[in-house]
């Protein structure tokens, strides 16, 4: 069952990041989360290393000089996120299957990569509304930053058919099991 690759994407607000604790848990999967690289402001509560390799903008594009990643993305000016190979290289060598927490377009060019190998999730919101709601409820961005989230969610949303599978995050409980059955089916 190892070796593969399960691509979990949506905007942010939708829940991916707490779809994907839930899938860490399960020990036949032989999940290992791959940890992005970013060039963003690391949050109070964020540790390097363990949810992201903070690198200065300076740092992130020398690696992509170097062509140290499988993709990235400037994501919001001067803000870029990527996947580096090291980190795929590191997961596989242990035997384990790799598990993306990654934003819209880094899944569909993950899945164009890497393509029956992987598995891509797109998990949806159940509204623009609902997905304003919730990044507010988080208490982690400014209004400027979240009007912004929510605009770029309404593109986002539009690549849910580039996906293999789409999860819609209604109530959190149905969306996890709903995931968990999709992947389960994959692996074995």
């Amino acid at each position: 069952m190892s070796g593969k690759l399960i691509i979990i994407s949506a905007p942010s607000g939708a829940g991916k990041t707490t779809i994907i604790k839930h899938l860490l848990q399960h020990p036949e999967f032989k999940f290992e989360f791959s940890i992005s690289a970013c060039s963003r402001t690391k949050r109070e509560t964020e540790i390097d290393g363990k949810d992201y390799y903070f690198l200065s903008s300076e740092d992130f594009k020398n690696k992509i000089s170097n062509n140290e990643f499988i993709e990235w993305e400037e994501v919001y000016k001067d803000h870029f996120y990527g996947t580096l190979k090291s980190e795929i290289d590191r997961i596989f060598l242990k035997g384990n299957n790799v598990l993306f927490d990654v934003d819209v377009k880094g899944g569909v060019s993950l899945k164009q990569i890497f393509g029956t190998k992987s598995l891509s999730i797109f998990i949806m919101p159940p509204s623009i509304v609902e997905l304003e709601k919730r990044l507010r409820l988080r208490h982690t961005d400014s209004e400027e930053n979240i009007l912004k989230r929510v605009e770029k969610a309404k593109d986002e949303l539009l690549f849910f058919k580039k996906f293999d599978n789409v999860v819609v995050n209604d109530k959190l409980e149905n969306a996890i099991k709903e995931t968990e059955k999709i992947i389960f089916d994959f692996l074995k």
